[in-house]
């Protein structure tokens, strides 16, 4: 795999109607264009500061990534409907900005998610049946986040982008030549967190990418609601470059995100993507999307489908047959059975766990909760 961009040679923010990273405004639209090397109708087109060459078997790896990725996600949906999981934010149409982010990082890089990178933490060696664990409620994470370079999720809104900065900071003053990748979305972007992190990381030259899923909404509020101006450009008033991809390209978003990190491990500091995209499901499973977007919406964004684009390509350029497909389909079910299968044994934590380790020296308070607790828990013992 090669990839050819000019994206890390330090440059000085454009003005006007002209934007980053190739992205100048289409006439009367006021919309930049975004970075894109495959369409929606699966056609390769070339961009003229982002190029990647992949072989026949990489290009058949994202496709599968992406399959088996959406399939573990509708899984989860299916067994949070069940009763299997207290909850569950699903990444469907999302799967093209994730795989591609996720496998444009090195080993030694280290990821910041949020609570729905399901397809980076499956490119970091994630076993999917550990993400389930925590929506089950059965852990708190239930993977080393040292073993795979992946941080635990984050639940809360924008804070992993102040944990991914000053983990940046500290790999610059170790003198590695790795980076750091901080996932956040449209709604964080409003968090005075996130603020905090790009002041931060530009002010400290950190080499870190800032990976913003634009997918249009934050629980119900569109993103317009949260900016004014294209995501991307924020990080031109913190003094770092930004530039917007399209995030249903699987190819584009790979290309954008290895050129970004190679910016940030070679010393020139914070970069900022914005993967356009779309959350085709709920924000999670306690969602109703139905109350606040239009379903043209959803089936305009249905026909930017990111696996059916790759898949398109594939077919066209006779890179995979229906043999393969159906390979890649049975090896789906497959996960989905195991996961299930995963959950549903899943033993249950130990009832009183959630009293210890909250004070290393004991607390009275919390003595007299754990004795309430024990008690209401023994009339279930004596059948009352």
């Amino acid at each position: 795999m090669s990839v050819k961009s000019t994206a890390a040679k330090p440059r000085t923010p454009r003005t006007g109607t002209g934007t980053r990273g190739g992205a100048k405004r289409r006439g009367g639209t006021g919309e930049p264009q975004l970075v894109q090397l495959l369409t929606p109708e699966g056609e390769r087109v070339q961009h003229s500061e982002y190029s990647i060459d992949l072989s026949p078997d990489e290009l058949r790896g994202l496709y599968r990534d992406m399959v088996l990725t959406r399939r573990f996600d509708a899984e989860a949906t299916s067994l949070q409907r069940q009763g299997e999981l207290g909850l569950w934010a699903s990444l469907l149409g999302q799967e093209a900005a994730q795989i591609g982010s996720g496998r444009a990082t090195r080993p030694d890089d280290y990821v910041f998610p949020t609570y729905r990178e399901h397809g980076v933490a499956w490119c970091r060696g994630v076993d999917p049946a550990n993400l389930l664990g925590m929506f089950r409620g059965v852990n708190h994470g239930g993977w080393d986040p040292n073993e795979n370079n992946f941080h635990l999720y984050t639940i809360v809104i924008g804070s992993q982008t102040l944990h991914a900065t000053g983990y940046a900071m500290g790999a610059a003053m170790d003198g590695t030549d790795s980076a750091v990748i901080a996932y956040f979305g449209d709604g964080a972007s409003s968090q005075g967190d996130v603020a905090e992190a790009f002041t931060f990381a530009a002010v400290y030259n950190a080499p870190v990418v800032f990976f913003c899923q634009n997918n249009q909404w934050a629980i119900s509020e569109p993103t317009e609601k949260q900016t004014r101006v294209p995501i991307y450009q924020r990080s031109a008033g913190f003094g770092f470059p930004g530039v917007r991809v399209d995030g249903n390209d699987v190819l584009a978003v790979l290309a954008v995100t290895k050129a970004a990190l190679e910016h940030a491990r070679s010393g020139q500091g914070p970069m900022l993507v914005e993967a356009f995209t779309y959350r085709m499901g709920a924000h999670t499973t306690s969602d109703d999307p139905t109350r606040y977007r239009l379903d043209e919406e959803r089936e305009q964004w249905e026909r930017k489908d990111p696996i059916l684009r790759l898949r398109t390509y594939l077919e066209k350029e006779g890179l995979a047959d229906e043999a393969y497909l159906a390979g890649i389909e049975a090896e789906s079910e497959a996960l989905g059975k195991r996961v299930r299968e995963a959950v549903r044994t899943m033993p249950d934590p130990d009832t009183m766990a959630i009293f210890e380790n909250v004070y290393a020296d004991g607390h009275a308070l919390v003595d007299e909760e754990r004795a309430q607790f024990a008690e209401y828990l023994a009339t279930f013992e004596e059948g009352h």
